[in-house]
Parts: structure tokens; C-alpha cells; sequence
């Protein structure tokens, strides 16, 4: 279930000892759309205060720089932004990418070079993300691509019902649609927030706004009706739960 999110802008430091260098290359990314820069330094000390002080995405890194190595700073930050090294020597391209280096740029450096660069890091800032937003909870704002046979949704988080269990596959509940999503419900429910979804079985899980009406059932169960007319149950064994959630 894959969420539709904005394209956002990355906020970057330049550490470079030459200021006509520094300059330069300022300019250079004037150019391009998606990077911000937020800092720049001249020394190693220099970024070590603007990183403490600055949310950075991605270093622009000198390797010889008057008080040591840029490979220096970077053991010394856990987790490290994204490096792209700027330098004049090629002998260090070995080390750079084994320090998971975006990419590695000789100087004198081309804007068309530069851009692809960048572009590498965004690609890897994206993937990145994207891994993070899979396991994290979604908001009820947010939208899921949901493709079945011919048709498309992109649905609001909002507007589902319920999700039903279909093997390997999960049915989507939203006014009157019924589409297959390509995941199992066990790896949607991971997706969605607590306070919202309530998976009441093995089968379903529901949102709990999107409930009407609430019937014993003489299993000492539940059964759930829920804004469609349509009738669910509570397992015996969530039927504890679903109780102490709402409990006084």
C-alpha cells in the first residue's frame, strides 16, 4: 500500500577550504530546484558547529581541509548525512565509496556533473524515505493507489470502511467499491493507525468511526453493522479488547 507524498527539498552543507570554491559551487546549486543550502564551512570545525546546530540531508565535502581529512568527520557522525565528495583528487575514490559516498566529483566541477549528482541523491534520499514511510503509520488524510483489473482509486484513508482478508490479498471497503489490494491484511494493518482501525478477526479489520450499532452475539461474541448496512464479527477472543478500548 503505497501512499502519495510531495517531493520535498534537501537541506545541504558545503565544506570547502577555498572560499572562490566555496562561491562557486554555491552558485552552482542555485541551479538546482530541489537542494537548499543551509550552511557552509571552511574548516572541519566550522561544520562540526553547523551540523549541531543545522538539520542536514547532505554534505558537500572537501577532502583536505586545513584542521584534517573530510573522511575524519564522517567517522565521527552516527547516523552521517549524504556525502557527495568535491575534490581534486582521484586517489581518494575508493575510500569515498566505501564511506558510502552518493558520488564523487573532480574538480573543476560541471553543472551538467553536479545535476547528476544531485540527482543520485535524491534517488537515494527517496528510497530511503520510502522505506521508512512502509512500516510507519499513515494519516487519515493520506491517500493508497489501489489498481484491480482495469480500474484505478486513489483512495483517502478516510473513506475505508473496512479491509477484508482474501488469502494473500486484502478487499477494500470505500462507499460502494470492493477492490483487491495486493497485500495481505496482516502487512496493511502495520500501515494503519491505532486510534482509527481496530481489527476485530483473523478477517477483518475495520474503522471504528464507520461503526453504527453494536449487537451481543450468544457466542459471547460481537456483531459490528457498520455505515454500509453490512455486518461483521467481533472474534471472541478481540471481543475483550474491542471492550476495554471503549471502556469508561
Amino acid at each position: 500500500m503505497t501512499s502519495v507524498t510531495q517531493t520535498r527539498s534537501y537541506s545541504a552543507m558545503i565544506v570547502e577550504d577555498s572560499r572562490l570554491g566555496r562561491v562557486e559551487l554555491k552558485s552552482q546549486l542555485t541551479q538546482i530546484p530541489n537542494i537548499t543550502l543551509v550552511a557552509e564551512a571552511e574548516n572541519l570545525a566550522q561544520a562540526r558547529d553547523a551540523l549541531a546546530h543545522h538539520q542536514i540531508d547532505v554534505i558537500f565535502l572537501d577532502i583536505n581541509l586545513p584542521d584534517g581529512n573530510g573522511f575524519d568527520l564522517l567517522t565521527e557522525l552516527l547516523p552521517a548525512p549524504k556525502v557527495i565528495f568535491t575534490t581534486a583528487f582521484e586517489q581518494y575514490a575508493l575510500d569515498a565509496f566505501e564511506n558510502n559516498a552518493v558520488d564523487y566529483l573532480l574538480k573543476p566541477i560541471t553543472q551538467t556533473r553536479l545535476a547528476q549528482a544531485c540527482e543520485k541523491l535524491s534517488l537515494s534520499l527517496a528510497l530511503e524515505e520510502t522505506k521508512t514511510s512502509a512500516t510507519s503509520p499513515m494519516t487519515m488524510e493520506e491517500r493508497f493507489f489501489v489498481k484491480d483489473g482495469t480500474q484505478c482509486w486513489l483512495i483517502p484513508l478516510s473513506n475505508v470502511e473496512r479491509f477484508e482478508a482474501m488469502g494473500n490479498y486484502t478487499q477494500v471497503h470505500f462507499e460502494d467499491k470492493h477492490p483487491m489490494l495486493n497485500r495481505t491484511l496482516a502487512q496493511i494493518e502495520k500501515r494503519l493507525p491505532e486510534n482509527h482501525f481496530f481489527r476485530i478477526s483473523r478477517s477483518f479489520v475495520v474503522q471504528l468511526d464507520k461503526i453504527t450499532a453494536v449487537q451481543p452475539c450468544s457466542s459471547g461474541a460481537l456483531e459490528l453493522t457498520m455505515e454500509s448496512g453490512a455486518k461483521v464479527e467481533v472474534s471472541r477472543r478481540q471481543t475483550s479488547l474491542f471492550k476495554g478500548r471503549f471502556a469508561l
